[in-house]
């Protein structure tokens, strides 16, 4: 049974989850960013003092066996009528009070896994509270996940400060790991949070692993404008100091005109590939769904693409 770890954060790495608890004998172990300061899970880290839940949750969610009771509660935002609960998550509250009972992050995730027949492992990068930065490429320092998100300025690097440990857990498996499955999903906030951690670049930077970038198949507007598929893996490579990626998985579907116009309106632009020569291997195949009136990761073909991998590399 071969070992895979993802790492990321966001709703591309949910999306990548959803294909890959589908893929047979593999172990599967998701690392996940606990950055983020937004929204129910900013106003619960102020508020308690405790690292990001949303994009546990997310996770969660995604690796879930099969859709119950709780997988609705787990999604479900009160809204503004609430007062104080306005916003709010309750899958953000339920792990969020777990891991205050508990005075544990793990166990928390451990015990509202298993209630939810979580497939596969979840493991947050850091168990800290942290806050990601970023040095723009006008040359200012924006502090907070969100605030960055929210710049609107081109992110030249992102950075903790102070240093922030890694979690053991998560250095362990990458250590077991056969493959590494890097994306999808905002770069500089979803993915780099993960990466820039000094123990976890040191173990991916050692790792004997094959490593796979699942590329996002759209620019976003204040970190990857006008980004190609190059641009994108430069990004971690210059983050981690080496080059480590050995296969890029690309998108190939023909997206329908409507949604380039939806998306050019908010700036964003289909991630293209420019060059012809790489140091890693370009796997271009369907992955995406447009049923939402969205570009999205298909969950099945995601599947079927790892499938393939497995079978060839």
């Amino acid at each position: 049974m071969k070992k895979v770890v993802v790492i990321g954060g966001g709703t591309g790495q949910s999306a990548l989850l959803r294909g890959l608890k589908q893929v047979e004998d593999i172990k599967l172990t998701t690392i996940v960013t606990v950055a983020d300061d937004g929204g129910s899970t900013g106003r619960l880290r102020s508020d308690l003092h405790i690292p990001a839940m949303g994009d546990i949750r997310n996770v969660m969610m995604a690796l879930a066996e099969s859709e119950t009771i709780m997988n609705t509660l787990m999604t479900y935002r009160f809204d503004s009528n609430c007062g104080e609960m306005s916003g709010h998550n309750l899958g953000n509250i339920m792990l969020s009070a777990l891991t205050v009972k508990s005075n544990s992050l793990i166990q928390a995730i451990v015990d509202l896994s298993n209630v939810l027949k979580v497939k596969g492992l979840i493991v947050p990068s850091t168990l800290e509270d942290v806050t990601l930065c970023a040095h723009m490429e006008d040359g200012s320092v924006v502090r907070g996940e969100h605030n960055i998100t929210e710049a609107h300025r081109k992110v030249r690097e992102v950075f903790y400060e102070p240093v922030v440990p890694a979690n053991p857990k998560a250095l362990e498996k990458i250590a077991e790991a056969d493959y590494i499955i890097i994306g999808i999903g905002s770069v500089y906030t979803s993915i780099m949070p993960n990466l820039i951690i000094n123990e976890i670049k040191e173990a991916l930077c050692n790792t004997k692993a094959k490593v796979i970038y699942y590329c996002n198949c759209m620019t976003e507007e204040g970190e990857t404008d006008n980004y190609s598929m190059e641009d994108h893996v430069r990004a971690i490579d210059r983050h981690l100091g080496k080059n480590i990626i050995d296969i890029v998985v690309k998108a190939n579907d023909p997206i329908p005109e409507d949604l380039l116009a939806n998306y050019d309106r908010e700036h964003a632009t289909v991630v293209d590939m420019k060059e012809e020569d790489h140091d890693y291997v370009v796997l271009q195949m369907p992955l995406l769904s447009f049923e939402t009136g969205t570009v999205r990761h298909d969950a099945a073909k995601v599947r079927d693409s790892f499938r393939k991998i497995l079978e060839e590399y």
